[in-house]
């Protein structure tokens, strides 16, 4: 039984990234099996293989359900090493004929369409909104940055926002995988020890850890002088508590499969050719595993895939492909509707928001989220950073949704700064939130009713957090208001 299927030839993988291969003896590098080639729509090939291996030599068995063998269970391409072969110093801009945004006009009513063999087709995309995005991330110089804003019930996308101060007219980046997903993948992590029956307030107790993770940081010690709930180690992304709950509660297969759930190594239908977000998942090494798991592994996300992460949350655990082109009103024939893809139980969703809701009120995102007059009540997130250091990136993300009760908008902001930064991914996360609610009718926010059985935070305490964003020291800079003075970056842990 083969573990991987052919991509289709819309598929675009990092061009140049996965076709020469990660150096064999990175970590979390497959070998390749007889493979078969696949051709692109650009006129590039790739080999995918027919039968992957893990890293241990060994083979991998897919689980077989009622719809037969789950995808994603392994890299369908040999996964770079964030050290030492960083995607995105081989990134590529998109071809204009795969540019959808990029050819789209505006029509009489205001809306974004392309031309179509039956006429113009709306995009689902919200011109105010793109147009704000764009100008924030041109207004900041970020080097590479890409926002996305999207409905998280209907998956329709309001903005998929970016530019590169670094390469000029690069475009995709959006729909590119080419940036560490570094904390971020702490929500499929916690989302496998919630199935594993690990609570939001079950309390794991460590030291150290707050930018780098070694083996003996993760025996238990007289030293472990910290206790954390998994809620609050979600909230202020705890390295250690995550890496010692990934050895102590999860196999390199749960690991696997609840990635593979969440549509890592596996492809994502959308109009705009979108790279595969690669994961790899050690079997024999188990502080590489730990690690993993804790946001240190080899493991690369796209913003869209960023956005539909947090909104597998926002729908109690269903999965909603993107889309881009407004549905025909005119094809009654066929079902409008996505057929649901039930990655959670909506139990699980619920205590994943609970993790995720701890990161805006009392964890590494709060102080973006408690400035005065620009809030976004209800609102969930996952901050994440890694920087690379030779030459030096520093890879910022946020992904979360609001309002907490009544999901409107899903987001991920991913900004990649040189040592000198104006805005961070936090902060455009949360402009994105705010910006993308106030599009919204009047009167469209009204809560639904609160689930009684589900746990409640308690209130923040004064105590302030380890923060991601905090800045280390001001450097000259003329911001505009509401945006954080031109800083120096510091090099943090997930």
């Amino acid at each position: 039984m083969t573990l991987s299927r052919a991509l289709p030839a819309t598929l675009l993988l990092p061009l140049f990234i996965l076709l020469v291969g990660a150096d064999e003896g990175s970590a979390g590098t497959t070998t390749m099996a007889p493979a078969i080639e696949v051709a692109y729509s650009d006129g590039g090939m790739v080999t995918v293989d027919e039968a992957a291996s893990s890293d241990d030599g060994g083979t991998a068995v897919a689980e077989v359900t009622d719809g037969g063998v789950l995808p994603g269970l392994v890299p369908p391409v040999p996964v770079p090493s964030r050290e030492a072969d960083p995607p995105i110093a081989r990134l590529r801009s998109l071809a204009p004929k795969q540019d959808v945004l990029a050819r789209a006009k505006r029509d009489a009513q205001g809306r974004l369409v392309v031309p179509g063999p039956n006429g113009n087709v709306p995009l689902t995309i919200d011109p105010t909104l793109q147009s704000q995005l764009k100008g924030l991330l041109e207004q900041y110089q970020v080097p590479y940055g890409a926002v996305v804003v999207l409905e998280p019930s209907t998956g329709r996308v309001l903005a998929m926002s970016e530019h590169s101060q670094a390469q000029p007219g690069l475009r995709g980046l959006a729909t590119r995988a080419v940036f560490p997903a570094a904390s971020v993948f702490k929500i499929v992590t916690g989302s496998a020890l919630l199935e594993a029956g690990v609570t939001p307030l079950d309390e794991t107790c460590f030291h150290g850890g707050k930018r780098r993770l070694s083996e003996k940081l993760l025996a238990d010690s007289e030293r472990d002088g910290q206790c954390h709930s998994l809620a609050e180690a979600m909230g202020k992304s705890a390295n250690v508590v995550f890496a010692k709950l990934t050895q102590r509660y999860l196999s390199p297969g749960a690991l696997k499969h609840a990635a593979a759930r969440f549509h890592f190594n596996r492809e994502i239908s959308f109009p705009v050719p979108t790279d595969v977000s690669l994961a790899s998942v050690p079997d024999s090494d188990e502080f590489r595993f730990a690690q993993t798991g804790a946001g240190f592994g080899d493991v690369y996300l796209s913003p869209l895939h960023g956005a539909l992460l947090a909104a597998v949350a926002a729908n109690k655990g269903v999965w909603k492909d993107p889309v881009l082109f407004e549905p025909d009103p005119n094809a009654q024939s066929q079902s409008q509707s996505q057929p649901a893809e039930q990655v959670l139980s909506p139990e699980v969703a619920r205590d994943l928001t609970t993790l995720m809701e701890a990161t805006v009120t009392k964890g590494t995102a709060r102080r973006i989220f408690r400035e005065r007059g620009m809030g976004v009540p209800g609102a969930v997130g996952k901050t994440g950073t890694l920087a690379d250091r030779k030459p030096f990136r520093d890879y910022s993300w946020f992904v979360g949704f609001a309002p907490k009760d009544n999901p409107k908008v899903a987001v991920a902001a991913v900004i990649v700064n040189e040592p000198l930064w104006r805005i961070r991914a936090t902060w455009l996360g949360r402009e994105a939130m705010r910006l993308g609610l106030a599009r919204l009718p009047p009167g469209s926010l009204a809560p639904a009713k609160e689930d009684p059985s589900a746990p409640h935070e308690e209130e923040p305490t004064e105590e302030e957090p380890s923060d991601e964003e905090t800045p280390v020291e001001e450097v000259a800079g003329s911001p505009a208001p509401h945006a954080p003075a031109a800083t120096k970056t510091a090099t943090t842990g997930p």
